[in-house]
């Protein structure tokens, strides 16, 4: 039952629709903050976090035999990546003040339940590098949030999957993020607090990480 819930929660469904993007909001200049691509909490992001974090994309996309296709398809690569080095700041946040943590044996389960589902290692790194645009070295990280995501909402009562759960847990986190002063370069856009996204973003808080979605379309 538990096996069966852990993949549901990790696999596309109602929770997947999780936060559309709208711009709004400010932003702050290269004069206010050299070198950072936003600021969160008065700590920065640098330019060069950002920039090592889409080179490790763009270098496993090029090892790949559709790296071209791929990189063609992920060309707003940088502003998704800093979208989501901010959420994870967000989550970070929010785990610490609903008094939750995930383990590395955590991790370690569900990603091999993921490796399961996917057929194996190397076809989870696949499908998550061109679903998704995950580095392999990013696999665990990106696990441990989604882990996180479920425990805040279900600290808060929030079923994700339910009519509700989009709106509930999207205010939880509008909430944490307003309370973090994020600012961002207006190279990249702007933070939008209300929704708790980049400037033209639409990553849901909850993302299909088993590769289900991609493979269904083939399988059809």
């Amino acid at each position: 039952m538990e096996s069966r819930h852990r993949r549901s929660a990790l696999t596309l469904s109602a929770a997947a629709a999780l936060v559309a993007a709208a711009p709004l909001l400010t932003a702050c200049g290269d004069d206010a903050h050299p070198g950072a691509a936003a600021l969160v909490k008065g700590d920065r992001i640098s330019m060069g976090q950002l920039q090592s974090r889409v080179g490790a994309v763009r270098d496993a996309q090029r090892a790949t035999p559709q790296g071209e296709q791929m990189i063609k398809q992920s060309g707003k690569l940088t502003r998704a990546t800093l979208d989501g080095m901010i959420r994870e700041r967000i989550v970070a946040q929010a785990a610490r003040d609903a008094k939750v943590g995930v383990s590395r044996r955590e991790v370690q389960r569900v990603r091999g339940q993921l490796e399961v589902q996917a057929g194996g290692s190397k076809q989870l790194k696949a499908v998550l590098l061109r679903q998704q645009s995950v580095a392999p070295d990013e696999i665990d990280d990106r696990i441990r949030m989604q882990l996180l995501v479920e425990k805040i909402a279900k600290a808060k009562g929030i079923d994700p999957t339910s009519p509700d759960g989009n709106q509930r847990l999207t205010k939880e986190l509008s909430a944490t993020s307003k309370s973090m002063n994020i600012d961002v370069n207006p190279r990249y856009g702007r933070w939008d607090t209300d929704r708790s996204t980049l400037t033209g973003a639409k990553t849901p808080w909850l993302r299909d990480l088993s590769g289900e979605a991609a493979q269904r379309p083939q399988q059809m």
